[in-house]
């Protein structure tokens, strides 16, 4: 009987996170103001030629090098962040190789990993859930192939510094060292200035979240023109659809738009924590479009609340240390408001519930 390879059947299915968008969904880091006026112009100027043709990734590659200061040989579009990162992982992973992160992180990580048979190495965060820099440095072995670190992290939205990260790039240089900066804009932090010293350095930007084009599925890979090219080798030459290249050009020139939303999210981001703060719940000091907050073994009976209030929350108790978490994107002012009202609602029934955990004065 034909039998897949034994990583691929041991492997758990990965289901789509989407149960429902009936609601306000507040539970996948979307971006909630949706794309650019000028994108979407775009997007209804394209004629059934401009569909039916193979699409010209090099031309995209080009706008999106000379926007980030690096050379079109630095840059590769990706189907989605999630084919960059599956490009990077095949490339430097085999059979054996160690996987190296710390927990909690994206979970497409250790999928990609036991998918391609690696041995997955996982460092646990402390309870602050900041990025344990010490523990990742001591648990780098000769078998160790590719360390990959999600900077503001999710589901945390903790960033680690440009210190910590450039220590572990420059402690393992011949180990492939991915810096996921998906949530880049809400930060401003980044590493792409370091990729010309530190030539096992990559780093990884997506569309999806600050630009508000994750239906169109962009992600972006940088690192030095030698690996780079190594990846292009193995990656499809029609992956990025013409349609999101059709429209890549007025996404980056659009900069007011995203700086516009950026404010937008970080008072929302405010909202989000004082409104915990108040009411005396751990949370966790984002740098990214959402929080991450405890609200104890009460999570389930919340999250279910807060979808009858016709809003969708992210239940991410099943990440190690966030045990009681919830994960909450943040929306339009206009929609914040409502949300706001909604978590009060929500907390406010399950307050005599002595499942709710109460943390007064916590200092964040």
């Amino acid at each position: 009987m034909l039998k897949p390879r034994p990583s691929i059947a041991s492997l758990s299915p990965y289901h789509s996170p989407i149960v429902s968008r009936a609601g306000l969904s507040l539970d996948l880091n979307e971006s909630m103001a949706g794309c650019s006026a000028r994108v979407l112009a775009r997007l209804r100027s394209l004629s059934a030629t401009d569909v039916s043709l193979y699409p010209e990734r090099e031309v995209g590659e080009r706008l999106t090098a000379n926007f980030l200061g690096v050379t079109p040989e630095q840059v590769l579009l990706t189907n989605g962040m999630d084919e960059a990162l599956s490009l990077l992982f095949t490339t430097y992973l085999g059979a054996g190789d160690e996987l190296l992160f710390a927990d909690p992180t994206f979970v497409m990580y250790p999928m990609l990993g036991e998918a391609l048979g690696a041995k997955v190495v996982r460092v646990h965060s402390g309870e602050n859930l900041a990025l344990p820099t010490a523990d990742l440095l001591a648990r780098i072995s000769p078998g160790t192939r590719v360390i990959a670190i999600a900077n503001p992290n999710n589901p945390t939205g903790l960033a680690a510094s440009r210190a910590d990260l450039l220590k572990i790039a420059e402690a393992a240089p011949d180990i492939a060292v991915l810096v996921d900066e998906a949530y880049f804009e809400f930060c401003g932090e980044t590493l792409i200035m370091d990729l010309a010293r530190h030539p096992n350095l990559f780093v990884a930007r997506t569309f999806s979240k600050a630009y508000g084009l994750a239906g169109l599925r962009l992600g972006v890979l940088t690192g030095t023109a030698e690996q780079i090219d190594y990846l292009r080798r193995f990656s499809l030459p029609f992956n990025v659809n013409s349609l999101v290249l059709a429209c890549l050009e007025e996404a980056l020139a659009d900069q007011s738009f995203v700086r516009d939303h950026v404010a937008q999210v970080k008072q929302g981001r405010e909202q989000l924590e004082q409104l915990f703060a108040e009411l005396g719940l751990r949370f966790w000091p984002s740098q990214t479009n959402f929080v991450l907050v405890r609200v104890g073994a009460a999570v389930k009976t919340f999250v279910d609340s807060m979808r009858r209030r016709g809003i969708l929350v992210r239940d991410s108790s099943s990440n190690p240390g966030c045990e009681g978490c919830v994960r909450i994107t943040v929306g339009t002012p206009e929609q914040m408001d409502g949300a706001l009202q909604a978590i009060r609602d929500t907390l406010a029934e399950t307050r005599g519930s002595s499942l709710l955990e109460f943390h007064p004065n916590v200092n964040h």
